[in-house]
């Protein structure tokens, strides 16, 4: 760094770095990418050292200390969180007698949804410090003797650089929908096949049999109350579904203020009282699917309240795009398509280096062939699928 005149530091909580100058390297298109939003996630005890998400961040700043690029950084003591999957590495490096842990991890918790991750101020070079930030979380990795560096949800352009500096490529799958200039819901539902289509207007009519109020929530129409049962609903999925729920109660609080007009939830109502929610986040162009949860059994209400709501969001709004989040290949039916996600991996030690690369070799090949499949299989009529 030395000869660009920059110095570089890691920060052990994102509070240490200045709000406004990580946000000018962040930018307003990714919600996730905000200090608002990492801070919400620290302060709040769901990421954080005792969680075993420790935070590292990166920052470079040049004389005068302003900072030009920056990237969420933390150390792990597992790989819970992540939505892309090292169990297998870990096992085999540890059956080796080796430790995998503490690994290096570039991404934001338990938020599968790609955006940057190596954050450089608009005005700066961003070639140059996007190969500054890499290296260095290499730097951190061998110097601090951690297993590996990951980089995951990062977006194509930044992968495919990082790839032809060292690090190793991976290609992940989820499924997104693509805003193609609809009205209205019925466009959408004009360019599905009639089959889909009618599958849909079934799944919907029957969804709203259950006789619940549906609303749509975000800014100041966002209460504690919401949250109240919000937090109810995602604590009982977590425990029916997965077991451990990675967000505490607080982290909805902070969400509040400016934050919550960069969310719109959706919240049914039954009898004067909440019994489902799903979350999202509001990108400048994107709609982001988060969390779900419900205290009842209600078919076709996740569908209704995760899928076509956001649908009808995005519409309304005039957003290209949404992301519902991680897995779900019947999401394809419902008009969300299959798109490739991206992931950079450094390992120091050769031996679970070469294993690792011959393993994503096969993969991204395996990947790229199923995600074109499925576009062909996809729900559009087949003028309308190209």
């Amino acid at each position: 760094m030395a000869e660009l005149n920059l110095s570089l530091r890691s920060v052990e909580r994102i509070a240490l770095a200045d709000p406004a100058a990580w946000d000018a390297c962040a930018g307003t298109d990714n919600p996730f990418l905000l200090h608002g939003f990492l801070s919400a996630l620290e302060e709040s005890g769901s990421a954080n050292a005792r969680s075993g998400w420790r935070p590292a961040h990166l920052l470079i700043e040049n004389e005068a200390k302003e900072l030009l690029a920056a990237a969420p950084l933390y150390v792990k003591s597992h790989s819970y969180g992540e939505y892309v999957f090292d169990w297998g590495w870990a096992e085999a490096w540890q059956n080796a007698g080796r430790n995998y842990y503490p690994k290096l991890q570039s991404a934001v918790p338990f938020t599968p949804a790609t955006g940057r991750r190596l954050l450089v101020r608009p005005d700066q070079d961003r070639t140059s410090l996007t190969k500054a930030l890499g290296d260095a979380m290499i730097g951190i990795a061998d110097r601090n003797e951690l297993s590996s560096a990951h980089i995951t949800f990062l977006t194509e352009e930044e992968a495919r650089f990082l790839a032809n500096n060292g690090w190793m490529l991976r290609i992940g799958e989820q499924y997104h929908w693509h805003n193609q200039g609809y009205r209205t819901f019925d466009d959408f539902l004009a360019a599905l096949s009639s089959r889909k289509r009618k599958a849909i207007r079934k799944e919907r009519e029957r969804a709203s049999q259950h006789g619940l109020k549906i609303h749509c929530l975000s800014g100041a129409d966002l209460k504690a109350v919401h949250w109240d049962a919000f937090y109810r609903f995602y604590i009982d999925t977590s425990d029916r579904k997965w077991g451990q729920a990675y967000l505490t109660r607080d982290f909805f609080d902070r969400l509040a203020g400016p934050l919550s007009e960069r969310i719109m939830l959706v919240m049914a109502e039954q009898d004067g009282h909440w019994v489902a929610g799903a979350l999202n986040f509001i990108g400048d162009d994107i709609l982001f699917g988060r969390n779900w949860g419900s205290i009842g059994e209600f078919r076709f209400l996740h569908f209704e309240m995760c899928y076509y709501r956001a649908i009808d969001f995005a519409i309304e709004r005039g957003l290209s795009k949404v992301e519902a989040g991680a897995q779900g290949e019947h999401k394809i039916s419902r008009g969300y398509l299959p798109v490739p996600t991206y992931s950079v991996h450094w390992i120091g030690e050769k031996p679970l280096r070469d294993a690792v690369a011959g393993f994503l070799d096969r993969e991204r090949i395996a990947m790229l062939r199923q995600i074109e499949l499925q576009c062909e299989e996809g729900p559009y009529r087949q003028e309308e699928a190209g």
